[in-house]
């Protein structure tokens, strides 16, 4: 068997040639495909730090909102221990008869019955109108019931504070 040498120098050729444009495509591409890879990287890392920046903005508004909340919170519980304070000293001073509750009567009713005479008081800010003094037992429930209603507002303007603060 005779071995053509031009068939075989030419299938090296050809062989050597495929194998050099193989090898060059093959440096090409991997130079493509890491420039890609670095591209890719960058805007990966880009991205994390703008979620990074979000997500510290939205830790320092959260922590803000929680201060003023609390702020809103302690406000609200001085006023209601004050509130309760007040009402607790009023009750006291009731028990002991250092203070009486008493109620303004009509003029015009003293015709109908409820004849009570009026005192003239000289620190009275009612110019000598005609008083009735309420039963401690009353005046007890007559506070007991303004209790409720100043917890009541105190908690309405603390309701309507926490509400405001969630809105900024």
């Amino acid at each position: 068997m005779v071995v053509p040498w031009k068939a075989v120098g030419a299938m090296a050729l050809v062989l050597i040639g495929a194998g050099s444009a193989w090898q060059f495509q093959d440096w090409r591409y991997g130079e493509q495909l890491a420039e890609q890879a670095r591209l890719h990287a960058e805007t990966l890392n880009q991205l994390t730090q703008a979620a990074a920046t979000v997500q510290q903005s939205e830790q320092d508004k959260r922590l803000a909102l929680e201060q003023r909340l609390a702020a809103s919170e302690q406000t609200h519980f001085e006023k209601m221990t004050n509130a309760q304070n007040d009402q607790a000293r009023l009750r006291d001073r009731l028990a002991t008869a250092d203070v009486r509750l008493s109620v303004l009567l009509d003029a015009a009713d003293v015709a109908k019955g409820c004849n009570v005479p009026g005192t003239a008081g000289a620190g009275g800010v009612d110019h000598a109108a005609v008083r009735a003094r309420l039963d401690p037992a009353h005046a007890q429930r007559i506070i007991a019931i303004t209790d409720n209603g100043d917890r009541g507002l105190i908690a309405l303007q603390a309701c309507q504070a926490y509400v405001k603060n969630l809105q900024q």
